[in-house]
């Protein structure tokens, strides 16, 4: 088993990564558009609405919140999740910011 080597690059390529990491499966990104249409969703909820098993959109549903971009709250013994805010508009603006140097790159250099 290789090593993890996350802690040679920045707090920010890390966090970056962790967003990428976290829209890198088409099934997390069904269940944040699901959560920005409803605004907010039960588990069980999402599970009638996409082809998957519980314990699958279970998995998803904990890469999401490990990324911080969405947020779960309890009650009783359903855990409610929806976009987190502050995180969202965060992510936004790192991937802005990335995307946006390369305006100042040659777009010639490999053509």
């Amino acid at each position: 088993m290789g090593t993890n080597k996350a802690e040679a690059f920045s707090k920010k390529d890390n966090r970056i990564a962790g967003y990428a990491k976290a829209l890198g499966h088409p099934a997390r990104i069904a269940i944040l558009n699901l959560l920005l249409q409803k605004k907010t969703c039960i588990c069980g909820d999402i599970v009638d609405e996409l082809p998957l098993s519980q314990s699958t959109i279970s998995q998803h549903l904990k890469e999401l919140k490990e990324s911080g971009l969405i947020k779960g709250t309890i009650e009783g013994v359903k855990v409610c999740y929806c976009i987190d805010p502050k995180e969202w508009k965060a992510a936004r603006q790192v991937f802005l910011t990335l995307f946006d140097q390369y305006a100042s790159i040659d777009a010639s250099c490999c053509s």
